[in-house]
């Protein structure tokens, strides 16, 4: 049996390879992630969904022999579906939804031998970037209880942090891997468009803005999944060429001297707040003395029009989740089905014409093209992740008069009248204006990263984002590499009592 002090210290890499050389088996190391999870999750409330018992017994009869064999995991409840398990994405009207069908990403993450113990918490569809879904309750920050670990793969972040896991499954279709994994001092790279499969149901998520992965403590365990997982499926729409070579060993690559902006400009005009400034200053001075050419720039999109298109996209999917729901429950979806905000959210989604949704993939388009010529300069993009430390639980949720606009909204369908009115959009961009820096990569493609490398004074992780050209992964993990080493945060642990 493993203590949870020793199995505290291992990634998920180091716990595999003790079960190869037969140090330890499975069983110890799924027993080890069960009682810390039965410790621990009480107060953070990351696994809403357990599934020790199927855990055990993998543990005991053998798990594939792949990269992460017999590693302890845990799937987010929203995105890539697990045969058999409960599918809430965060909404109590999917209480009772149980897919039938592996998605691809989880073929290849059990491929890959990890032992899936449960599913983590999700705002409902995974909409916000904190997670409060009234269906499972708040999820809290390990480093503090009383703030948020971001969302919408909160919950999986959650139990990184606090040690249940060595990795979980993520997805970001608005900064939803980076922003937690800036909330929660870990290491979160959202992959290039098309690098991870979709399928078998989807060929595009949220358009294609949307990718899942994972949310590690170490930068290896990102590569080495990623390498486990990157490639087409059958009916892929995007082809992306193959790495040069394996994502694991560019994480002990040299770098070479990069050539590095970075940018303090807050892409809605707001004031950025003091700790995310001093974080990316910060990574900048570390940068220098690493030996990179490092510039302050101006942002190099348009901060404004990506905020709108994003929104637009934003209110549209939701809108089909909605109808989606329809189908599911085999009949018209009701306000009562899913959260005041999602509802208003649906409504606005419906209010845009062809001609307004074609008019933001133009913004996306153009963005692309802005970035492509800001590479032609530069090979990375230094930002902060976040314009602000994580808040408070309940910091971001509808205040008593709004709460009172979405009932009047939801009941006599006004979405039309309140859109017109611009008063949801600027409520809408009043929260971007906390995690305003993640959505140019998602509208254009581009891989980028939230590191780890800046805790506030109050002791609140505060990640900065590095954005790469389309399909170079690569890079970014040679720079991670590097930054873990310079600046180590795997020994840095929430003072969180097991």
């Amino acid at each position: 049996m493993i203590s949870f002090a020793e199995y505290d210290q291992l990634d998920g890499l180091a716990m595999a390879h003790l079960l190869r050389t037969g140090q330890l088996t499975a069983a110890d190391l799924c027993a080890a992630a069960i009682a810390r999870a039965e410790a621990v999750n009480p107060r953070i409330n990351a696994v809403v969904h357990p599934l020790y018992a199927a855990a055990r017994a993998r543990a005991g009869a053998g798990l594939p022999a792949g990269s992460f064999g017999g590693v302890p995991f845990l799937l987010k409840d929203f995105g890539a579906q697990y045969a058999g398990a409960p599918h809430t994405a965060g909404s109590r009207a999917l209480r009772g939804f149980v897919p039938k069908e592996d998605a691809e990403l989880v073929r290849r993450w059990q491929a890959a031998g990890l032992n899936i113990l449960g599913k983590t918490n999700t705002p409902e569809f995974a909409l916000m970037g904190v997670t409060e879904p009234l269906l499972h309750g708040p999820t809290r920050n390990p480093w503090n209880l009383g703030h948020t670990p971001g969302g919408s793969s909160g919950g999986a972040a959650a139990a990184v942090a606090a040690g249940l896991v060595p990795v979980a499954g993520a997805g970001d279709g608005g900064g939803s891997i980076r922003i937690p994994a800036a909330c929660c001092g870990l290491f979160g790279l959202k992959p290039s468009r098309g690098r991870v499969p979709t399928g078998p149901e989807q060929g595009e998520k949220w358009q294609g803005a949307a990718v899942e992965h994972v949310l590690s403590r170490s930068v290896r365990d990102s590569a080495a999944l990623l390498d486990a997982t990157c490639g087409p499926d059958a009916g892929a729409p995007y082809f992306l060429p193959n790495p040069a070579r394996p994502y694991l060993e560019e994480v002990g690559r040299e770098p070479g001297c990069l050539r590095i902006a970075f940018s303090l400009g807050h892409p809605l005009g707001s004031a950025l707040h003091l700790e995310c400034a001093t974080a990316v200053r910060d990574a900048a001075q570390l940068l220098e003395s690493l030996g990179h050419e490092v510039e302050e720039v101006p942002l190099p999109f348009d901060g404004r029009a990506v905020a709108s298109a994003f929104l637009m996209l934003y209110f549209g999917e939701t809108g089909a989740s909605i109808a989606a729901l329809s189908k599911h429950l085999g009949r018209p979806a009701r306000p009562a089905d899913v959260e005041p905000t999602t509802w208003l959210l649906g409504l606005l989604g419906r209010t845009y014409t062809a001609a307004d949704f074609a008019a933001a993939r133009h913004t996306w388009n153009d963005s692309a093209r802005r970035m492509g010529r800001f590479h032609q300069t530069y090979d990375l993009l230094l930002t902060p992740t976040l314009a602000t430390p994580p808040v408070r639980i309940g910091e971001l949720q509808p205040k008593p008069l709004e709460q009172k606009l979405l009932k009047l909204v939801n009941t006599f369908g006004l979405g039309g009248l309140i859109r017109r009115s611009g008063i949801v959009e600027k409520l809408a961009e009043q929260s971007l204006e906390k995690t305003p820096y993640t959505q140019v990569a998602n509208l254009t493609g581009q891989p980028a990263m939230s590191v780890p490398l800046h805790w506030t004074a109050d002791g609140l992780p505060c990640g900065v984002q590095f954005i790469a050209q389309l399909g170079a992964e690569d890079v970014l993990f040679r720079l991670a590499g590097q930054l873990e080493q310079a600046r180590p945060w795997f020994g840095r642990r929430p003072a969180l009592a097991g």
